[in-house]
This record gives structure tokens, sequence and C-alpha cells, in this order.
């Protein structure tokens, strides 16, 4: 294809754009050997050809419970409705839909029928204030918004005279409540649309590889998010790469769950793309997934292989230690007996050691396999984790239930580009490069740190209409700035340590790798949610701590405290049943004690005497996305966190 060039690369500004009308030439690097070049529509319609009878979704009668499928072929039908209703809505050429919803048919439906119909999706976390919703809307200059929920709708209703482009507003779900100006689902797909049968088939002829597929808007933790433009090259990329990873086969079919944020690169791109391209089947969870119903339809769909944000691991990770824990005599020996023989088994195969196959196996059919059934992943066999770093422990805790995690890195803009298999894994380590891309550490230190930077097909077509930005980010020799920094060991194997904007350099100059010091004292007391560094510019390092509580169906912490705390006080002697309790008491100087030991622990293993902590505070609630200090795929908020608690910051240094 014509588009296509070697790393003779030419005009770099041929490569990216911040017009999603305009198409951009494609990357190829000297390593890249995928085969062929197609867009989301041509993938989507050989996966119906080839399993048109095969289901490719499922979702849940909200009345009787059951579960209603969706065919490949019906899909596609739907999708092909979708599209040219939106253009009898006035969908204009390159075209915005933006979404306001959880997942659900109607997001795949808008997602493919806007793409079909040659313009782009434009995800919008549903956490997002009506002003928030403005700017995306205004940047992106959106003609059609679907949303969900009353409340959704109305933050829209809102703004909708300071939105000049906004030709229609859909509404997913039934409402007792009457809106003007707004359509229902059930209304779009029963408009008679034969009269733009001509148009549809003009403008999906037209849809190029290199042309904007989907814009994908960054949560805008730092300022104003951005938007990033995917051309369906990247989204036919990154879904080979997937599949070649993890050694998808059409004829198995795969199933798995829809429960993160569409809105996520990460969400979208597996959630949406890579079923299309593997023709498997999705799942879709409730709205209340990330509050504890995600189980009810893991159990439901028993997925062959899932991802996850590291919260939710960490949510399983508690629920099964709780259940171990509460066993005694003859079942809780032959329990610890199984998950230690588990965990032995994985490292001693990922360190290339022989490993007892008799005693694992034996441990699968005693133990094992039931702990998996309870979790609905007895049949999976890809786990996978990304969006934000992820505890050793808890690798380690799945790995003594015989389920190991992959890490994956990314980003927005460059999509996959790191992962661990079950050739290539290192606990603590996000992985080996893609192999059809390039990487490189820039400028890095004397221990090899230093940003991470890639290259290649992956590489996002620019920030739409932001072209000053755009360059910020992708150098004159198309290397794409992660703004992440790390390390890449002998073996190829990427290790995270923070990231350029919240890099901690002492008042001494010394660079501190946050992550690590993070993790491990979160590795010396289960009773610690969360610990977050201190020391930009300062004489030393200090620490707030969080621990470990209850949460309510809506995800918002308790005072009660979790079980893991719970166990801590009851070995101290405590006798604690509330947070609140031991904040009134002091703190209480046995759980100070009980932090300080851990920190001790974990300073004793610090590189240099700048990387110990010095000292901490015990904040008054766990981190959740109610109080502000996650975002929607549970990243933390370093900026958010720095300024709510600036003045007890202040207070270890006065």
């Amino acid at each position: 294809m014509e588009n296509i060039v070697d790393n003779k690369l030419g005009d770099a500004s041929n490569f990216f754009t911040s017009d999603p009308s305009e198409c951009v030439k494609i990357i190829k690097c000297k390593n890249d050997f995928t085969s062929g070049i197609s867009t989301v529509p041509e993938m989507f319609a050989k996966t119906v050809d080839l399993y048109s009878d095969r289901t490719a979704l499922m979702h849940q009668n909200e009345e009787t419970g059951d579960w209603i499928p969706i065919s490949y072929k019906s899909y596609k039908n739907r999708v092909d409705k979708v599209a040219k209703a939106f253009l009898k809505l006035g969908l204009e050429k390159n075209g915005k839909v933006a979404v306001i919803a959880f997942n659900s048919v109607e997001w795949f439906l808008s997602q493919l029928g806007v793409i079909h119909a040659g313009g782009q999706i434009v995800g919008i976390y549903g956490s997002n204030s009506a002003e928030a919703c403005l700017y995306i809307l205004e940047k992106c200059h959106a003609n059609i918004i679907v949303v969900d929920e009353d409340y959704q709708l109305e933050k829209i209703l809102k703004i909708r005279d300071q939105l000049p482009h906004l030709k229609a507003i859909i509404k997913t779900l039934p409402s007792p409540n009457t809106y003007e100006g707004v359509m229902s689902w059930k209304e779009l797909e029963e408009m008679d649309t034969d009269d733009y049968d001509q148009a549809y088939d003009k403008n999906l002829k037209e849809i190029k590889a290199n042309s904007c597929c989907c814009l994908i808007f960054t949560s805008g933790t730092t300022g104003n998010p951005k938007g990033a433009m995917i051309s369906h090259d990247n989204v036919i990329f990154n879904v080979k790469n997937f599949i070649e990873a993890y050694n998808f086969r059409h004829t198995d079919p795969e199933v798995s769950v829809s429960y993160l944020p569409l809105s996520h690169v990460a969400g979208s791109m597996i959630e949406i793309f890579v079923n299309i391209g593997i023709a498997g089947t999705v799942y879709f969870a409730d709205k209340n997934a990330l509050k504890g119903s995600l189980i009810n339809t893991l159990l439901a769909a028993r997925p062959t292989f899932f991802f996850g944000v590291p919260r939710v691991y960490e949510k399983f990770h508690e629920k099964i230690s709780h259940g171990i824990k509460g066993t005694s005599g003859l079942a809780k020996m032959i329990a610890t007996w199984a998950t230690n023989t588990a965990i032995n088994y994985h490292l001693s195969k990922f360190s290339g050691k022989p490993a007892s196959i008799m005693s694992y196996s034996a441990a699968k059919t005693l133990v094992l396999n039931k702990i998996k059934a309870q979790l609905g992943l007895d049949r999976c066999k890809t786990l996978m984790v990304g969006a934000a770093p992820i505890n050793v422990d808890t690798l380690k805790f799945f790995l003594s239930i015989d389920l190991p995690i992959y890490e994956l890195y990314g980003m927005t803009e460059v999509g996959l580009t790191f992962l661990s298999t079950s050739d290539s894994i290192r606990l603590g380590s996000v992985g080996k490069r893609v192999q059809s891309i390039e990487a490189k550490i820039l400028n890095p230190d004397e221990d090899g740190i230093g940003e991470i930077c890639t290259r290649g097909r992956n590489s996002f077509m620019g920030y739409v209409f932001d072209i000053e930005k755009t360059r910020q980010i992708i150098d004159d020799e198309l290397w794409v700035h992660s703004g992440d920094v790390g390390y890449i060991d002998k073996n190829g194997f990427l290790f995270l340590t923070g990231r350029i904007k919240e890099l901690i350099i002492t008042a001494g100059g010394e660079n501190i790798p946050f992550l690590n010091i993070e993790n491990a004292v979160l590795a010396e007391c289960s009773a610690i949610s969360n610990a977050f560094l201190i020391g930009d510019k300062r004489k030393f390092l200090t620490m707030l701590i969080a621990l470990k509580t209850e949460s309510d169906s809506n995800g918002v912490p308790q005072d009660e405290l979790a079980e893991d705390s719970l166990h801590h006080m009851t070995n101290l002697g405590l006798n604690y049943k509330l947070l609140s309790e031991v904040l009134n008491a002091g703190p209480d100087e046995k759980v100070l004690n009980l932090i300080q030991e851990a920190i001790d622990r974990a300073n004793a293993k610090a590189a240099s005497n700048a990387q110990k902590v010095q000292k901490f505070m015990v904040l008054p609630n766990e981190f959740s996305m109610h109080t502000g200090e996650l975002g929607p795929t549970m990243k933390l908020k370093r900026g958010f966190v720095m300024q709510k608690y600036k003045n007890e910051i202040e207070k270890f240094y006065a």
C-alpha cells in the first residue's frame, strides 16, 4: 500500500496531524512483519462472513435475569441500521458520536455504527461533570450524543445550547420522564433509513486504513483532556499483535466480560475490537461491576480471557484470602500445601527450572480448581492487568491459586507496546516489547533509567485540533514520548519506576523510584491499602498511609475496618472495629508502631539513605473514585492527592 514506508521516514509531518479529516502516512518499522492493511469495517465483515451464527454479544434481561444472545449476523445488521440512522440524523463527514453510558449493546452498536458511517466515536467518562463534558463535546464538534441514565442526560440538557454542531440526543434506557428533543434508542433502530443506503455505501467505501477511526480522550488528571486520534491501521495493528501474543484462534470460541470504561483505550481496544478480531463472545456486566457485582457476571460467563485493573485483582485477593484464613485443621493444611505448590510450580517455570508436575496436578484437583470456579475463572486461560501498576504480592497470590496474571503496558497514544506472556514473564515487569514496533530508553542514567519511547504502526495520528501538543509528544524522528520512566534489563524486560512529571527528586538531587518504595511498604503490611510517597524537592521522604476499610455498594469507603485490618488489630490486642476509633485514639500507638515497623522493614531494603521514608501519617479514608484520589480506571491521581492533603504534607516538613 502506497501509504506505508520504511524507516527512511522523510518529512515527519506526513505521519501525524491534528485534523481528523486528514489521512497520515503509516510507519512501517524494519521489524514489522505484520501482514495486511485493512479497516475496522473490513475486519468486522470478514468475521461476520466466517462466523455469522456464532454468538457475538450476551446481555441480561433486567427483569428475568435471562441472558440474551446476539449473533454476529444480527450484530452486523444492527450496525448497518444504526450507521444509516446516524446519517439520517445529520452525522457529517468525519462526524462524531459521543457516548456517555455504561457498557452495553447500544455502546458497541454506536461505536461500530459511527465507524461504518465514516465518522468517529468519542467516549466520555460517566463521572465527568457537565462542564467537563462540554469541553470534550466542543473540542470534537459532536453531532450526536448517546446517553443511558436520566442524570447523564440532564448534564447534556444543561449545556445543549452551547453545542452548535449537535444534531440529536439519543437515550438508550427507558425513563418515566419525558424530555423534549430526545430520541429513544428504540426509535433510532426503528427509523426508516432506506433512503440512506447509497450514502452509507459511499461512506463505507471511502474509509481508508490511514484515516481516523476513533477519538479517545485522556482522563485529564493533569489538565484538560486531550483527544487522541486512533487510525484504523492503529486498531488493526494492535488487534493482530494482541491475538498473536496470546495465541487466540478463531476456531476456539473465546469468551470475555465487558465492564471497564469503553472511553478508555484498554476497554475499547480489548472488549470491542479484539473480540471482533477473534470472533469472541462478550458478556456485559452491570453498572455496579466495579462496586462488587462483577463476580456475578464472571460466574455466568466463565470467561476464557480477562483483562482487569489492579484494584479488581486486589479485591479478589482480599476475598479469597479471607476464605482461606477462615478454614482450620486439615482443610487449612491442604489449602496451604496447594497454594505453596502452585506458586513454586509457576516460579520454577518462569525461571526455566524443573517443577513438580505431579504435585501441581494434585493441588489443582484438590483445591485450586475449586477456588477458580468460585471466581468464575475455571475456564480462564489468560488473565491480564494494565492501566496502573500492580503490587507484586497480588501477582504472587494469584500464582498461588494457579492464575498467572500477565502485565501489559501501553498508553492511549500508542496502544499496546510491552506485554508479558506465558513464555516471557518476570514478576514486577510489564513484559517485553511487542516485536513489530521499536522501543528505546531516552537519556538513561547510570542505572539505565530513562523515558520510555516507542515508534511504529501503533503510533497515533495526533491530538484532535491541537498540533502543538501533538508536536510535544511526537519528535522529529517519530518517537512517541510516553512520559513514563523505567529501564529495560539485559533480557528485554521493561520495569517501570514512575513518571517524569511525578518524578521525585530530593533536595539533595537524588532521583527516587517512588513506585518501588510504595510497593515495598505495601508488601510489609496487609492492613495498608494505600502508601503515597512524598519528597520532591524535599530534604527527606514522607508517606501518606491509608488503612483498609470496607466499601459500600457504590464503592464509597466506610468507617468499618476491612478483614485484613481487623486481623492486625486482633494480633495487637486491640478491639477496634472502626477506622475512626483508631484515629480518635491519637492514632493508637500500637497501630502507629505496626506501620512504622513495616516502613522500617522496607527501609532496610532501600538502595540508599535518601530512599528511606522518615515520617508518615494515617489518612481518614482509603483512596477511591468517590473521594477523588482514583480516576475512572482506578488509576491514582497524584496531583489531586498532593493538593487534597497539602496542609498535612507541609506539617511533615515544618
